[in-house]
């Protein structure tokens, strides 16, 4: 009798044992869950309302900050103001005033007065034509060249010319003139003849430097031999625009090479 208890004791032994089992896998897996989801929400912080001890200090870190941005743009605010009196100030006044009476003879504001212009052109074709037989001028003779056109401007220029341009283009102190070919580049654009040279000056002083230049005086012999143009048109008003170009300047290295002085 007692070996039937017994092994009726041992069987519920082994099915209550059967039965633990699952119960307790599961309640190890939804523990492990539960851990994982606090570590994930609290990103490596502490979860407990002891945490909320710390706002005061956080609070307190807010605050100075706040207290050193309101620095920070109290300074810029007074560098600005600083910067603006000193636009305003009577330093900055005079220089732009001084710019402002340099415009003019700098060439960068228009300008409208007497004058005159002079018309330099090619001797016509017939003329150039006939250089080319045998004993004639060189046909290169009868066209004009970059130094023609520079002996004008600067014979107008000694003549007190106030403002100058060349086919219309303003005339300032880093003009170039270069001739290629047979057209004349100023300002990177290229030009053909005829060439128009104004000048805003007392027209009489003006013609008195033409007429006193020996470059010009050279010229003219070619003018009345084989025709090459030259013409003086004076002006009751003459109207130029300011110079709106580029002001970069660029420089270059002279030839240690004698320059060959030119025919006329």
């Amino acid at each position: 009798m007692s070996d039937g208890r017994n092994s009726l004791r041992d069987l519920f032994r082994i099915r209550l044992r059967g039965r633990w089992r699952p119960w307790a896998v599961a309640a190890f897996v939804l523990a492990g869950a539960m851990f994982a989801t606090s570590a994930l929400s609290s990103k490596g912080l502490d979860l407990r309302a002891a945490s909320i001890t710390d706002l005061n200090h956080v609070v307190r870190q807010e605050r100075a900050r706040s207290d050193d941005l309101q620095g920070r743009v109290a300074a810029l605010n007074e560098e600005v103001g600083t910067l603006s009196r000193r636009v305003g100030g009577t330093e900055v006044t005079r220089l732009n005033r001084q710019v402002d009476r340099l415009k003019d003879p700098a060439g960068f504001a228009p300008v409208e007065g007497p004058g005159l212009t002079v018309v330099l052109q090619d001797a016509p074709k017939s003329e150039i034509d006939a250089a080319a037989e045998p004993g004639g001028v060189s046909q290169e003779e009868l066209v004009v060249h970059q130094q023609d056109i520079q002996a004008v401007v600067n014979a107008l220029w000694a003549g007190g010319a106030e403002a100058m341009t060349i086919q219309g283009q303003r005339v300032i102190s880093t003009t170039g003139i270069k001739c290629v070919g047979n057209t004349v580049i100023l300002h990177g654009v290229p030009y053909s003849p005829p060439y128009r040279i104004s000048a805003i000056g007392d027209p009489s002083e003006l013609q008195a430097a033409l007429d006193d230049s020996d470059y010009i005086d050279a010229y003219l012999t070619f003018v009345d031999s084989y025709e090459l143009g030259y013409e003086v048109i004076p002006s009751v008003s003459l109207e130029f625009p300011a110079y709106t170009g580029s002001t970069a300047l660029k420089y270059a290295r002279p030839d240690n090479a004698a320059a060959t002085p030119a025919a006329r």
